[in-house]
C-alpha cells in the first residue's frame, strides 16, 4: 500500500503554511519581487498566469517540491510510453499517440496514421462534393450522433472555430430526448445529409436510439433502405454492430480500447472537426496538442504548464478549501469549454478510492462549472465577489479573436482582466453609511488567467491537451485512476430495467417511491 499523500512530510508542511498564507493580503503576495516572471509561463501558443493565485513564494516552492516527490515527470513518461496507467482496467491510455509524429508515436504510429488518413480523405470527399448521396446530391448537412466523449469535443471545436471554405453544416444529436432529434431532423434534407454515428460499444442507449431514429427517418422519407449506406459513417470498436444497421464496411472507422471516450477527440471521433476545418485544419489541431505534449514531457516542473496548473488546483482544493472550480471563457466561441471540461475533470477524477483500493482521505476533484463571459458578470459574479463559499477560477481568453471588431475585443479583454483584479483587491467602503457593509467586497480571492495567442486549430489543440495533462497530474497526486469511469454504469443499468417497466413489461426492482412514480 502506498503512503497516502496527506501523510507525507511535504503535504503537512504545505498545510501548515496555508494557515499562514490566509492571513496575508493577496495584494501583498502579488507584490512579491520577481513574482510575474516566476508565476507566468508560455508554451505552444498559450500563456498561463498564476500570479494572482494565493500562492506566495514559499508555497510555490513547496508545491514544486510536492510535484517532484510524487515524481510527475516519471508519471508523464509512463503515460506516453504506454504503461498500464489505467490500473483498474489494466491497459494503457494512449490518446497522446493519436496526435504524435512517427518519432513520438511508438509501435502504434502506423496503425494510427492509416486510420487518420482514411478519416481525413473521407472528410475532404465530403467537403468537396465528391461524396454523393444515393440520389446523386452532394452532402450539405452532417449530423453527428454521439454522447459524452463522442460528442463534447467535436461540438466544442465546431463552435470554437469558423469553417474553412464552404463546409457542410454540422449538427449534433446527443441527448436521448426526442425533442432534440425532432429539432435537428426538421432542418435537414435526407438526400443531402450524412449521419456520423460515434459509439465505441455501439450499444450506448442514447446513441443507439438516435441512430435508429435517424435510419428510420431516412428510410421513411426516401423510400430507400439500401440508400442509407451512402448517408452513414460509423466510428466504433464494434464494426459488426455497425454493419448490422446497414453501414458500408468501408465507411466504418476505428475507435480503440486504449483511448477513453473523453480523450477521443484526436481520433476519428474528430471527423466533424475535419469536415468543418478541412484536413489541414485538423492537422494543425493535432500539432498544437503535440507541441503541448512535448512541453509536458520536457519542461521542468517550475515552468511546466500542466504541472503548475495541477499543483495550483491542489493548493486551492486541498489547502485553501475551494469547493468548486469555475472556468470562465471570455469568448462566445469558447462557450462550450466548461461543458467539455466538466466531463474531462469530473469523470476522470471524481473518485473516492485510490489505485490500491483504499479510500482517499483528501478531497479530490471539485464541482466544475462556468459560463460565457461577459454574460456571467450579470448573473453569477455577485456570488464570486460577495458570496460565502470558497472557489477557484480559470479566466480564459484569446489575444487575437479572429474578427475585426477591435473595440468589442478590447472591452472583452478589459473585463476579463478587471474581474481578476477586482477579486484580488476587493473594495472596502468606510464611513457611517448603512450601505457600507453591503457595498464592500472582501477581495483576497485568487484566480488563474489563461491566454491563447489566437482562436485557431493549433491553439485549441494545445488548450485541450493542457487540461488533459493537468487532470492526469492531479490524479497522480491523489493516487487515483483518472482513466476509468465505473461510476457512470449503475444508473444506466437501472435505467434499462425501468425502461421495461415504463413500457408495461415486467416490473423492475426499485424502491417503493420510484415504483409509485412509474405508476403515475
Amino acid at each position: 500500500m502506498n503512503t497516502p499523500v496527506s501523510q507525507t512530510a511535504i503535504w503537512q508542511q504545505l498545510a501548515d503554511h496555508a494557515r499562514r498564507v490566509v492571513d496575508q493580503p493577496l495584494t501583498r503576495i502579488c507584490g512579491e519581487r520577481g513574482r510575474f516572471e516566476r508565476m507566468c509561463h508560455s508554451a505552444a501558443g498559450l500563456t498561463l498566469d498564476l500570479s494572482k493565485q494565493r500562492i506566495d513564494h514559499a508555497a510555490f516552492a513547496g508545491l514544486v517540491e510536492l510535484a517532484s516527490r510524487i515524481d510527475l515527470g516519471s508519471a508523464m513518461q509512463s503515460l506516453f510510453a504506454g504503461a498500464p496507467v489505467n490500473s483498474s482496467e489494466r491497459r494503457a491510455a494512449l490518446h497522446t499517440a493519436l496526435r504524435a509524429e512517427a518519432e513520438d508515436g511508438g509501435d502504434r504510429h502506423a496503425e494510427v496514421l492509416r486510420e487518420r488518413e482514411h478519416m481525413l480523405s473521407m472528410a475532404d470527399d465530403i467537403r468537396t462534393g465528391k461524396w454523393r448521396g444515393f440520389s446523386g446530391k452532394a452532402i450539405e448537412d452532417v449530423v453527428h450522433i454521439g454522447i459524452g466523449g463522442s460528442h463534447l469535443g467535436p461540438a466544442l471545436m465546431v463552435d470554437a472555430l469558423p469553417p474553412t471554405w464552404k463546409a457542410p453544416r454540422c449538427h449534433f444529436l446527443a441527448n436521448v430526448d426526442g425533442a432534440v432529434a425532432d429539432a435537428v431532423l426538421r432542418r435537414i434534407n435526407p438526400e443531402s445529409t450524412l449521419f456520423i454515428i460515434a459509439s465505441k460499444s455501439f450499444g450506448t442507449i442514447e446513441s443507439h436510439v438516435n441512430a435508429q431514429t435517424a435510419r428510420s427517418w431516412f428510410i421513411e422519407r426516401t423510400g430507400s433502405i439500401t440508400g442509407f449506406s451512402n448517408h452513414a459513417v460509423a466510428i466504433t470498436s464494434k464494426p459488426e454492430a455497425a454493419k448490422g444497421i446497414g453501414i458500408d464496411p468501408d465507411r466504418i472507422l476505428t475507435m480503440w480500447d486504449w483511448v477513453g471516450g473523453r480523450y477521443s477527440v484526436w481520433s476519428s471521433v474528430g471527423l466533424p472537426i475535419a469536415i468543418h476545418l478541412g484536413s489541414d485544419g485538423f492537422r494543425k489541431f493535432l500539432a498544437g496538442a503535440r507541441d503541448l505534449d512535448r512541453h509536458a514531457l520536457a519542461a521542468p516542473i517550475d515552468h511546466n504548464l500542466p504541472m503548475l496548473m495541477a499543483v495550483a488546483g491542489i493548493w486551492n482544493y486541498n489547502f485553501l478549501g475551494a469547493q468548486s472550480h469555475a472556468v470562465l471563457p471570455y469568448s462566445h466561441r469558447l462557450r462550450r469549454l466548461p461543458d467539455y471540461l466538466q466531463q474531462l475533470e469530473m469523470e476522470s477524477n471524481g473518485k473516492s478510492v485510490r489505485t490500491d483500493g483504499t479510500a482517499v482521505d483528501v478531497q479530490t476533484v471539485p464541482v466544475l462549472w462556468g459560463g460565457e463571459e461577459t454574460n456571467g458578470q450579470h448573473a453569477f459574479h455577485q456570488f464570486l465577489h460577495q458570496g460565502t463559499r470558497a472557489f477557484s477560477i480559470d479566466f480564459v481568453a484569446a489575444i487575437d479573436p479572429g474578427h475585426d471588431f477591435d473595440s468589442h475585443h478590447d472591452w472583452l479583454l478589459a473585463n476579463c482582466l478587471a474581474q481578476a483584479e477586482a477579486l484580488v483587491r476587493g473594495r472596502e467602503v468606510a464611513g457611517t453609511d448603512p450601505l457600507a457593509p453591503h457595498r464592500s467586497m472582501p477581495g483576497n480571492r485568487g484566480s488563474t488567467t489563461l491566454l491563447l495567442d489566437s482562436l485557431s486549430p493549433y491553439s485549441m489543440g494545445a488548450l485541450l491537451a493542457l487540461y488533459e495533462h493537468k487532470v492526469y497530474c492531479q490524479g497522480m497526486i491523489w493516487s487515483i485512476n483518472p482513466f476509468d469511469q465505473w461510476g457512470v454504469e449503475l444508473g444506466k443499468t437501472i435505467g434499462e430495467s425501468l425502461h421495461a417497466s415504463l413500457a408495461g413489461q415486467a416490473a423492475a426492482e426499485s424502491t417503493a417511491v420510484t415504483q409509485r412514480l412509474i405508476e403515475v
